[in-house]
């Protein structure tokens, strides 16, 4: 077995996540990308075995067990189905915002209800007009004695129409940028929400995407997350934090490919020998491998140090880094599996044509791979490296 760093503990619920994805999810997954519906079957099976509390801490109701676990999960999830994982990414970003900067009634309310599954969440920052740029978001909330009422949009939200809680982000004071936003906790049966729109998208079909509206949507003062006007840095900081399990999404794609794409060519045979024996495949099964390796060490870095509190500075930077990389390498090897299978590789008889169309999307949300490149290199410009050019002519 391949050096890893987690502890024996660690293993054993790796490997209850393994069984689970592979008795449970795994024959799921082909009829949940061909229906494009909701997999309420998956939802119940991570609520039975409380997958869903991974993300949670113990004293509200969860394992405990810290980020890192939550990442291995998603990653093992993902092997077999990107949707189904995207349940359990879906929850710890939706957790996030309250878990971070929601006061102990706050957190008393919603995340025991989060840990069981029976109250899945959603993040709502994106808008038509606003996406790389949160200060161009048209949403407002205006304080009306012991309410906020909101009114606006947003749009490409994740799990819109099933989640019980969507924290949404809105302008107290639309004149000043960033320092305008304020985050809420908005719950689905409020009057004045609406889901009018659900996308019909190219992978992930299971998953519900969709827009949202507020029409004068009245929401008690109470559930204002944080201070009015630190909405934008309670939404950084969650990003910081939740990116990584977008990497760990598209690392579990990647493996998942590489997996498959190598028994196939232990058994494919071409020119009488199997096609792994071909020196142009080995290397692209080799090149694969190195490369899902290479991003797991980075997902599992960023996970032990949000474990161990690292500085919110140093955080930044290797989560895009984690995005980043680990889906890129989603979408470079998954390709190469679909071209190692030929012609059965584009059909979707065999999982790696979902599994191409699925890593797509690890490049585009929570925060496009674009995005991920001019974080790193702002965060690089900010750093001190001149002692490195001493002596250097």
């Amino acid at each position: 077995m391949p050096y890893d760093p987690l502890s024996d503990d660690q293993r054993e619920i790796r490997e209850l996540i393994r069984d689970l994805a592979r008795e449970k999810v795994a024959p799921r997954a082909h009829d949940i990308d061909a229906s494009g519906e909701f997999p309420w079957d998956m939802v119940a099976v991570l609520r039975e075995t409380d997958v869903f509390a991974l993300c949670i801490p113990e004293e509200f109701g969860g394992t405990g067990t810290g980020t890192l676990m939550t990442l291995v999960a998603i990653e093992e999830l993902s092997k077999v189905c990107a949707t189904t994982s995207l349940l359990l990414a879906a929850q710890e970003l939706g957790s996030l915002p309250i878990r971070l900067a929601g006061n102990r009634a706050q957190k008393q309310k919603y995340l025991p209800r989060m840990a069981t599954g029976e109250l899945l969440a959603a993040y709502a920052l994106t808008e038509s007009e606003s996406g790389s740029d949160s200060a161009a978001m048209r949403s407002e909330a205006r304080r009306d004695g012991d309410h906020y009422v909101i009114n606006g949009s947003k749009r490409f939200i994740t799990n819109a129409n099933v989640a019980g809680i969507y924290i949404v982000f809105a302008k107290t004071d639309p004149t000043a940028g960033h320092r305008g936003i304020s985050a809420f906790i908005v719950e689905a049966d409020t009057p004045g929400f609406e889901v009018s729109r659900i996308e019909e998208k190219m992978g992930i079909k299971g998953s519900v995407t969709g827009e949202l509206y507020f029409n004068d949507l009245r929401v008690p003062a109470e559930n204002l997350l944080g201070e009015e006007g630190e909405g934008f840095k309670i939404a950084m900081r969650v990003l910081d934090h939740s990116r990584p399990g977008i990497a760990a999404q598209g690392l579990g794609l990647a493996q998942g490919a590489t997996d498959y794409a190598l028994e196939y060519a232990k058994t494919r045979e071409t020119m009488g020998k199997p096609i792994a024996q071909h020196q142009l495949i080995a290397g692209m099964l080799a090149d694969m491998e190195t490369k899902c390796e290479a991003a797991r060490g980075l997902l599992y870095k960023v996970g032990m140090m949000i474990d161990e509190h690292a500085p919110a500075a140093d955080l930044t930077k290797v989560s895009a880094m984690a995005k980043l990389f680990c889906t890129d390498v989603a979408m470079e090897v998954t390709t190469d599996a679909v071209q190692i299978l030929g012609g059965y590789g584009y059909i979707k008889e065999y999982p790696v044509e979902r599994m191409m169309r699925d890593a797509k999307i690890t490049q585009i949300y929570e925060g496009t791979n674009q995005i991920q490149r001019l974080v790193i290199a702002r965060e690089m410009l900010r750093e001190q490296r001149a002692f490195l050019l001493a002596g250097v002519a």
